[in-house]
């Protein structure tokens, strides 16, 4: 079976999860058997053994950063998004395959490009919305007609979670029965060597907690209720530090209010993290939140849970649909939060549970369960 799959970044040219999904279901696919062909849309310095790629040639500084900030649904990003959907049908008229796989708003177009040309399956994969990406604030119009355009357009839609397929059906007018949900997956941690690396253990020293926040630091991923909460966990034991990984539009305004809260002294803003350093985050950590005001899955937790790190989840998330062994609360539940936090932090025999079942569970959620579920789509698609 031969799968065209059009996407925007793969690690380590991404801004977040969506190039490290593709990744991880890329892989999974190959060791499924199947062909597989990766469209993107700017050269890059990227090779895979388990699958071609081929770069469209779109023209663009920064092409790929700039999905992480809501502010550039602009002139040039909106730009290429079309140019890449033009370069796709000389792209396709040149290849073979069986089915096109295209990864959010950015790339369907492109996919519909290539399945007009072609006439094969269009398979879109939706990995967030536009309702998301604005925690259900103001729309950009021009993003959700897109998005509404390629999902009704398209022959089948894959939604990360329960949690997005309602989404899709409440603010996209879909037909439930088009959409197939595939929960992401995790890949196992590579071995570590911990005294390679300190600066994020160093926190640690004098009996001191370490909380960590990884994501983009925009309104979808509620870093403000982080904030908050670290005010309410601070007032009651002083002995914790808070990381803030990540970048985004709200980063300079979260700094300011870390400042205004009297907890600046205790927040630690680190930007974007990668490999191993990242790594080294997930590892000192005593305790992952991830607030966010809608997520349509969240892998963070994943790879927090898998790396021995408890986890509490929003409510309002996809990977709530998925794991037990997490605690889990309404976004805007400040109170409840710095409730659960303490919960871990003071009492061991919690902790200690989260860790271990977490390990279990988390490695039980993978890329292969979603590839098979792919695969089993395309071949109802083909009638392979």
């Amino acid at each position: 079976m031969r799968v065209l799959m059009i996407g925007w970044e793969l690690p380590p040219y991404n801004s977040g999860g969506l190039g490290t999904a593709c990744l991880g279901l890329a892989k999974s696919l190959s060791d499924e058997g199947v062909e597989l062909t990766f469209v993107l849309p700017k050269k890059v310095d990227l090779s895979f053994a388990f699958m071609r790629l081929i770069f469209a040639g779109v023209e663009g500084q920064e092409i790929f950063l700039r999905y992480a900030d809501p502010g550039a649904y602009g002139g040039d990003l909106l730009r290429e998004v079309r140019e890449y959907a033009r370069r796709l049908v000389s792209i396709a008229k040149q290849e073979q395959f069986d089915i096109i796989h295209a990864h959010d708003w950015l790339s369907f177009g492109a996919g519909l490009a290539a399945r007009n040309i072609s006439g094969k399956p269009l398979v879109v994969h939706v990995h967030a919305t536009e309702s998301d990406r604005t925690g259900g604030g103001s729309v950009n119009p021009v993003v959700y007609a897109l998005e509404k355009t390629g999902m009704q357009m398209a022959d089948s839609v894959i939604a990360i979670s329960h949690f997005t397929k309602a989404g899709l059906v409440a603010d996209y007018a879909l037909d439930q029965n088009k959409i197939k949900v595939v929960h992401n997956g995790v890949d196992p941690p590579k071995p570590f060597d911990f005294k390679m690396g300190k600066s994020f253990f160093e926190l640690k020293k004098n009996g001191h907690k370490v909380v960590v926040f990884v994501g983009r630091i925009t309104l979808q991923k509620g870093p403000d209720y982080f904030l908050r909460a670290a005010k309410g966990v601070l007032d009651r034991y002083p002995s914790v530090y808070f990381l803030m990984v990540g970048s985004g539009d709200m980063e300079r305004q979260m700094i300011m209010e870390a400042a205004k809260l009297g907890i600046a002294d205790k927040v630690f803003f680190t930007g974007f993290l990668r490999d191993r350093e990242l790594e080294e985050v997930y590892r000192a950590a005593d305790l992952l939140v991830m607030p966010s005001v809608s997520e349509p899955f969240g892998i963070v937790p994943l790879e927090a849970m898998i790396r021995g790190t408890p986890v509490i989840i929003s409510k309002q998330s996809g990977v709530s649909e998925v794991v037990n062994h997490a605690l889990k609360a309404d976004f805007w539940d400040v109170d409840e939060m710095v409730n659960q936090i303490l919960a871990i932090l003071h009492y061991q025999p919690l902790s200690e549970t989260l860790r271990e079942e977490g390990v279990k569970e988390s490695g039980q959620i993978t890329w292969a369960a979603a590839a098979q579920k792919c695969v089993d789509l395309y071949r109802s698609m083909i009638k392979v």
